[in-house]
């Protein structure tokens, strides 16, 4: 496999740990990028963009970052923390009034974005299309009861954080929740970062399919087993409700919609550069970044069923967990994507990460691919 980019010859360790991963004949096509105190040391493509394997990656390749997005929107909403449009612990409802509906009128921002709502999924199951119709989203998760006591106990709201935050961001900010996003967090820092993609960007966005035969770890297979067994459980309809929440990321209309949770589409570079920005603090000043990677979540995650420990909208590094693990230092935050994409930072060793694939697999949270390409990093350090 031929690797293509740039690497410092002290990462000579990382490029060959990345290329490693094309031992397996079912990996397509990825990408990594690394930068130490803002600088690239590692920018590497390699693969096909495509299931048939005729497109070759490119340099410009970009695809679907799933739950990576996750991040940039709680950024987003922060700023406008500091700007007074919005309040971490403030009532939902002083923004958004019909959130106030079915029990949810003390529920905080920070509470949505520490996945201590109660409102990872919709009980009542809505039709396939209303997936692409914000205000159908809106209204229904308006109208919800939370699952549990609101700040007792976090489930990770897989895709209703998107429609939760969005619609605050929306409401505070006046415009589309991706315009407000890409205006706050790529465009200060030029990342190629799209949150609601135009249709002229398609033809350089890579074809994302599942890798076969791998059943991935403990918690992987008890997620599956739990959404073939228990149709109607607060877990599968967090991921299978709208019922094309699954099988979406390819079309058209996923790309063109501005859905904060989970469809962000950018690249390795985006998700470094993005994590870069964050550390030099042009983002976020000290106080509120420290909110963003400060414990606000940690045990048993009622949606997951695995253990898992959040910030805001932030996943935390849990150094004895293997599965939650980013694989360098215990301060390292960021936010993985599902089927293998990553990015994350830590602020310890001043690095920034991102790594992007469209073979997905099958864990729950971090991808043994990006712990291996961060642990090799760390020996590099």
């Amino acid at each position: 496999m031929q690797i293509q980019g740039y690497f410092d010859l002290n990462f000579e360790a990382v490029k060959d740990a990345f290329a490693a991963l094309f031992d397996d004949p079912q990996e397509r096509g990825s990408a990594l990028c690394i930068q130490i105190e803002g600088e690239t040391v590692i920018d590497l493509w390699a693969g096909s963009a495509d299931k048939a394997a005729e497109q070759p990656w490119h340099r410009d390749t970009i695809l679907n970052l799933f739950s990576c997005t996750k991040t940039f929107t709680a950024v987003a909403a922060l700023q406008l923390v500091a700007e007074g449009k919005l309040a971490l612990d403030a009532p939902v409802a002083t923004v958004w009034p019909e959130f106030a509906a079915a029990g949810k009128e003390r529920i905080t921002l920070r509470q949505l974005l520490s996945h201590r709502a109660g409102l990872p999924a919709l009980r009542e199951l809505l039709a396939p299309e209303a997936l692409y119709d914000w205000d159908t989203m809106t209204a229904a998760l308006a109208a919800e009861q939370p699952w549990w006591t609101p700040g007792e106990g976090h489930g990770y709201a897989a895709i209703t954080y998107g429609w939760l935050v969005g619609e605050l961001l929306r409401r505070a900010d006046g415009r589309g929740p991706g315009d407000s996003i890409v205006a706050r967090t790529a465009q200060p820092l030029g990342l190629d970062f799209h949150l609601g993609l135009a249709d002229e960007e398609f033809y350089r966005v890579a074809e994302i399919s599942r890798a076969k035969g791998n059943l991935g770890d403990a918690a992987a297979q008890r997620l599956l087993k739990t959404m073939m067994n228990e149709p109607t459980s607060m877990t599968t309809r967090a991921f299978a409700n709208p019922p094309s929440i699954m099988t979406s990321t390819n079309k058209p209309e996923w790309r063109r919609m501005q859905q904060p949770a989970a469809n962000g589409h950018g690249n390795a570079r985006s998700l470094a550069g993005f994590y870069s920005g964050l550390l030099a603090g042009r983002l976020l000043d000290r106080e509120l970044l420290a909110e963003l990677t400060r414990e606000h979540s940690v045990g048993e995650d009622k949606t997951l069923l695995t253990q898992t420990r959040f910030g805001l909208g932030c996943m935390l590094d849990q150094p004895a967990v293997p599965n939650a693990t980013y694989g360098l230092g215990p301060q390292a935050f960021g936010h993985p994507g599902a089927g293998g994409s990553i990015g994350f930072a830590d602020p310890e060793c001043k690095v920034a990460f991102g790594f992007v694939t469209n073979t997905l697999g099958p864990y729950v949270l971090m991808d043994p691919r990006a712990q291996k390409l961060a642990r090799v990093l760390g020996e590099c350090l």
